[in-house]
């Protein structure tokens, strides 16, 4: 055989060769976008799109459909859980990482709120995986089995409580080693101690990140996707007076949704 007839099969040999070693994209690059534009998910949630950009978010964090997803706290409300669930559901696992029996009236309602809306929707969460979450006394996943932890608007809580080094012990044996922690939650004045503005909800982007480090973490990459210039962190009722809770009511209604919801930090941490 001439080398002319050689290169039509050395070409077919190195095409499966090639894609041989080459990672299959398990779904198909617009899944997200589509699951994000799908009509299971709640009106509310999809109202806030604009605001939380999820579809971004989970990109720069980079979950892939074959992956272990923790999501810390979802809620029955499921913003998240909304697109993450059906995503993972064939070929990865997502696990809620929900309220345990020690938790505030409402909380444990809205976890049984939460159970019910994974029971009536088999289609959409039967894959879901419930577990407890309560700082580090609950395992939230089998140690070493995540690929992600991703926790929203939640630090300060933790903070607030002295329960974010326990928080942080939880998700560093969740997650394999190389495993990604995702952190967005409200970006605080670097002027004010953060003792200063526990209250209001604000937490400093550079304490934040000398915590998670000092836990077994190293921030990786942060992103800007949800950043809010007009958000001036002065507000009297926190960030709580943003949309979409807003606090003051009919107070100053107009003023604060020309300011929109809070200015987030978006960080991407590795387990060490």
């Amino acid at each position: 055989m001439d080398r002319a007839h050689l290169r039509p099969a050395l070409a077919l040999f190195l095409c499966g060769a090639i894609v041989a070693c080459t990672p299959v994209r398990l779904q198909d690059p617009g899944e997200l976008e589509r699951l994000a534009a799908a009509p299971h998910r709640s009106a509310r949630n999809v109202a806030r799109d604009a605001a939380r950009h999820p579809v971004e978010v989970l990109k720069f964090f980079g979950v892939q459909p074959h992956h272990t997803v923790v999501e810390i706290l979802p809620g029955s409300a499921g913003y998240y859980m909304e697109i993450l669930a059906p995503y993972l559901k064939e070929k990865g696992r997502y696990v809620a990482a929900d309220r345990d029996a020690t938790a505030a009236p409402q909380y444990l309602a809205d976890n049984q709120r939460l159970r019910a809306r994974l029971a009536a929707e088999p289609a959409l969460y039967g894959g879901v995986v419930l577990t407890q979450f309560n700082a580090d006394r609950h395992e939230i996943a089998p140690p070493g089995s995540a690929d992600f932890v991703l926790t929203f608007r939640n630090l300060h809580n933790w903070m607030e409580r002295g329960e974010l080094e326990g928080a942080l012990r939880a998700f560093h044996r969740a997650l394999r080693p190389g495993g990604v922690l995702g952190v967005v939650d409200h970006r605080g004045r670097p002027d004010i101690a953060q003792e200063a503005q526990m209250k209001t909800g604000y937490v400093r982007e550079d304490v934040a990140i000398a915590r998670i480090e000092q836990a077994g973490f190293r921030l990786v990459a942060r992103s800007q996707v949800n950043a809010n210039p007009k958000d001036t962190k002065d507000h009297p009722e926190g960030v709580w007076t943003l949309p979409p809770t807003y606090r003051l009511k009919d107070r100053d209604r107009a003023k604060y949704q020309a300011i929109g919801e809070s200015d987030r930090f978006t960080l991407k941490f590795v387990r060490q």
